[in-house]
């Protein structure tokens, strides 16, 4: 009945072979007279997706999660991850081989800098890294006397004997009823940001298919081709792009208003660049360290920076709003459907992660403009739901019973990309749980009814989501929003909500409200909606002031609610979404699901 067919649930993670693969890495590195290597999770251009050839990191330790870091010495290894992995990683890799550690206690240069002789050589793929990356590396590093060494070629490929090929997806235009603005107008606004430059180096896939309307099929769940363009004060810009990429139309589309060079020319027109002593811009965030130094090398002056597409492709369009706000009508009807299926089916027994991960798909395709998913859907029950990037495998794989049941997901459309988290309970809730589940749910009303003067930035809401938590000496490790693309990448810089963020947030933009907690061992609860910064009017206000407009629709599991931890003002909040939810959705489902709908939305 249900199957699944933008994601795959085989077992990827193997550390069997880590000892064997490090052994082989070491010894390659010894022919360089090199006493470790730095491997990042990371492509050329730092993408949170990559393609299967640039799994190097998952290659060796057999970490599959989506940010990471290993160091590898001749006598011991580290691999660095973030809070969302500490239960993950040790579960992947061979702890014999790799010590796991958080990055938020320790990070990989502070550990090299402890670990690695005076005086070490560490080898790194300067294709892999950035120019602030290695900058940090070497200033940690100084004191020790430790040299980094950049390799022409990353050892690891010579080692992965089976290593897939590069990606070579299709790059289709994006027309302007969905990017409602046009290439030559975002190439005008970009090259206003260029001022004393010469060029731009766009380094960023997800820049360079947002300024030049297009999308691509490179990497999984993210519409991007990977590419690089270079764009001059004057003159068409140029794309740097496997030609293989492109069919007869869309190339003929793209050079009315640019130049399409392969890949491999980019280093030399650098050359010459630099040969010119011209001062180009760099991307800070995606770069390449060796790009950068290609240019410093043949005479030119790099200016590492903020990508100055970034911003302009976070504040989204009225017809990129207008998208969003369609795109998330549709999906919310199915996952409405998938969740007054589950109501129904997980009490009788039978369902697993994956059966349950599957069906949410096939609500989502029976839309008819499903292309794909926006990330692998995290289906998790009971202790899984504690993992905040659970990845359901067939070895993994959960029978779902009395319990909680956390479901983060997404879908890409051409008009919008969503993500959405809802936590149900099957069968009653503990008073334990509902405490829980309700202090989740009031900071998450708290974002959603924030307003804030402009300048403002996530990190000064960051608190907002957390308060009811931390009053119960409670908080989670993961931020509490990230900024959304549009039929892009689920997640999009520079807005965030997170302790850490400095981006101010505008008007336009479109982040996820998330907040979430994670008893290990037990459960975990996450609450997730979309939303777009906006204005509001506030009568003897002194300053402009924004706020949130909700976008996502799907009910929240009443059943997990404790009514009495809640102000009038909170309850309020939520009987109005669920009014919304169910006055939106209802005409778009079958006559049993308005049933269930009309429940689970009641006010209370």
């Amino acid at each position: 009945m249900f199957e699944a067919k933008f994601q795959s649930f085989a077992d990827v993670s193997s550390s069997h072979d880590s000892a064997a693969r490090v052994s082989a890495l070491r010894a390659e590195l010894s022919c360089h007279n090199l006493d470790g290597w730095l491997l990042p999770r990371a492509d050329a251009h730092q993408n949170e997706y990559v393609p299967k050839n640039a799994e190097r990191l998952a290659w060796l330790t057999g970490f599959t999660g989506s940010a990471g870091f290993a160091v590898i010495l001749r006598k011991q290894a580290a691999l660095f991850v973030d809070g969302r992995y500490v239960i993950q990683a040790p579960q992947e890799i061979d702890g014999r081989i790799f010590k796991a550690l958080n990055i938020a206690d320790v990070s990989p240069a502070q550990w090299l800098a402890e670990h690695a002789r005076e005086g070490a050589r560490i080898g790194y793929d300067p294709w892999v890294h950035t120019s602030g990356q290695i900058d940090r590396f070497a200033k940690a590093l100084e004191s020790r006397k430790i040299e980094l060494v950049p390799l022409d070629a990353n050892p690891i490929d010579a080692l992965w004997t089976d290593r897939p090929p590069e990606p070579s997806g299709a790059i289709v235009l994006h027309p302007p009823r969905y990017a409602g603005e046009t290439a030559a107008a975002k190439i005008k606004k970009l090259r206003a940001s260029l001022k004393d430059a010469d060029a731009l180096v766009m380094s960023d896939p997800h820049a360079i298919c947002w300024a030049f309307n297009i999308r691509g099929a490179d990497v999984a769940h993210t519409p991007i081709a990977l590419c690089f363009a270079l764009l001059p004060k004057t003159g068409a810009p140029t794309l740097y792009v496997d030609d293989a990429k492109l069919d007869r139309k869309t190339r003929a589309a793209l050079e009315k208003f640019l130049a399409l060079r392969p890949p491999e020319a980019l280093t030399g027109d650098l050359t010459q660049a630099g040969k010119r002593g011209e001062t180009l811009l760099f991307d800070a965030a995606t770069a390449p360290v060796r790009l950068v130094e290609t240019l410093r090398e043949a005479g030119g002056k790099p200016r590492v920076t903020e990508d100055p597409a970034s911003l302009p492709k976070a504040i989204k369009n009225a017809t990129e709003l207008d998208g969003a706000r369609a795109a998330h009508i549709r999906d919310g009807a199915a996952l409405t459907r998938f969740l007054a299926w589950f109501a129904q089916a997980a009490p009788k027994g039978g369902l697993t992660e994956i059966t349950a991960a599957e069906a949410l798909e096939t609500f989502r395709r029976e839309n008819g403009d499903l292309r794909d998913i926006s990330f692998p859907t995290i289906s998790a029950f009971g202790e899984h739901a504690a993992i905040p990037h659970y990845r359901v495998s067939e070895k993994s794989n959960l029978r779902i019973g009395k319990g909680v049941y956390l479901v983060d997901s997404g879908a890409q459309y051409l008009d919008g990309t969503t993500d959405v988290t809802r936590t149900v309970v099957v069968g009653r809730a503990s008073k334990q749980l509902r405490d829980h589940f309700t202090r989740v749910l009031k900071g998450h009303i708290a974002i959603a009814r924030a307003v804030f003067p402009k300048g403002v930035s996530g990190a000064q809401l960051d608190a907002f989501a957390r308060r009811h938590l931390w009053e119960a000496g409670l908080d989670f490790d993961h931020g509490v929003g990230h900024g959304v693309g549009s039929y892009l990448s689920v997640h999009e810089g520079p807005q965030r909500i997170s302790k850490v963020s400095a981006t101010p947030l505008e008007p336009g933009m479109i982040l996820s409200n998330e907040p979430g907690y994670y008893r290990a061992g037990e459960y975990g609860i996450r609450l997730e909606n979309l939303v777009i910064v906006e204005k509001r009017e506030i009568a003897g206000a002194e300053r402009e002031m924004y706020g949130f407009e909700t976008i996502t629709l799907a009910p929240f599991d009443l059943v997990c609610v404790e009514p009495k931890l809640m102000t009038g003002d909170e309850i309020a909040w939520l009987n109005a979404y669920h009014a919304q939810v169910r006055k939106t959705l209802s005409p778009l489902v079958d006559a049993s699901t308005r049933r269930w709908l009309r429940e689970a939305t009641r006010a209370i």
